[in-house]
């Protein structure tokens, strides 16, 4: 293992030692509410980095894959009376194999077309979800909470280490993916797609591989919204701000590297739960659209570009 590899998984550790330190600590369960909105922030920007950042095919259907996660708990849990981590698992499987057939119907696509046609399967999908009275159609479903938390005291600090737990495999999903071939290739397509196919690289076959691992780790993310939530309908499964905030947040930390997403979605989500205890919800969006115009006219790079100028700047003004 590489000195950043031991140095990526030590930090992992100790993400997950403060969360468990965290829930025995604090006794308000508001921060475990908020925090678990900030981490399935981070889930959904890595995520969409992969197929957005790593290829450059910019995703707007990111609620689809959401709204297939929750509803796959919520048929896991009609029909089978399933756990969660087994609702995670049926979830980030249909999920993914939505964005495998996806990717075979759209990714011969390039560009603002892509980019509507993935639009088109959530409204697509929001549809068929709304006429089936199975899942509550378009009235919605409550969903009861288990009443046994084990260990933990309250479901709430279970679901908000379930989202550590989900965003710390999502970083190490998408850092193994930057360091290996499948990396290197879609960064060939975001440069040049024509040249990368002209040098034998098998673009189709990696860009399905990055829209199914999306669309996975999307639908796990999607996945403990049904309990945690309560009730869920479609609108709300499927809302088009799970699209705007996947895009935002790695444009705000930058996509080039795996811990943009990441740095992205915790600024992001801190922000927004903040702006909503202090001020007001509707104040939201305001501070997504002031913050990529900020970022996008004055840092493109994002966060981690920004980072990278200084330590250049730096270690230029240090050599003799």
């Amino acid at each position: 293992m590489t000195r950043a590899g031991a140095k990526f998984w030590v930090g992992a550790a100790a993400v997950m030692l403060l969360a468990l330190a965290a829930t025995a600590i604090l006794k308000n369960e508001y921060w475990f509410y908020a925090g678990f909105v900030v981490l399935q922030f981070v889930v959904l920007a890595t995520a969409w980095n992969i197929l957005g950042g790593y290829a450059g095919y910019v995703n707007f259907g990111t609620s689809a894959f959401v709204g297939a996660g929750t509803y796959a708990a919520i048929v896991a849990i009609k029909a089978l009376a399933a756990p969660l981590g087994v609702q995670i698992l049926l979830a980030a499987g249909i999920a993914g194999l939505l964005g495998f057939a996806t990717g075979l119907l759209t990714l011969r696509l390039r560009g603002i077309f892509f980019s509507i046609a993935t639009v088109a399967v959530a409204i697509v999908l929001e549809t068929f979800i709304v006429n089936w009275r199975f899942v509550g159609g378009s009235t919605g479903i409550q969903i009861l909470r288990p009443v046994d938390t084990g260990l933990f005291g309250s479901y709430t600090k279970m679901l908000f280490l379930v989202m550590v737990g989900l965003s710390v495999a999502a970083a190490a999903i998408a850092r193994t993916l930057e360091i290996s071939w499948i990396g290197r290739g879609l960064r060939a397509v975001r440069d040049n797609e024509e040249a990368a196919e002209s040098c034998g690289v098998p673009t189709l076959r990696l860009k399905l591989i990055a829209c199914t691992i999306s669309g996975a780790l999307m639908g796990a993310a999607g996945a403990p919204m049904a309990v945690y939530q309560s009730y869920i309908e479609p609108a709300s499964a499927f809302s088009l701000n799970y699209s705007i905030l996947a895009l935002a947040m790695p444009i705000v930390g930058g996509t080039a590297h795996w811990s943009g997403p990441v740095l992205g979605a915790l600024l992001f989500g801190t922000l927004q739960q903040v702006v909503s205890a202090t001020i007001s919800s509707e104040l939201n969006r305001l501070v997504i659209g002031v913050m990529l115009i900020v970022f996008v006219v004055g840092a493109p790079a994002g966060i981690v570009g920004l980072w990278r100028k200084w330590a250049a700047k730096r270690a230029g003004a240090g050599s003799p």
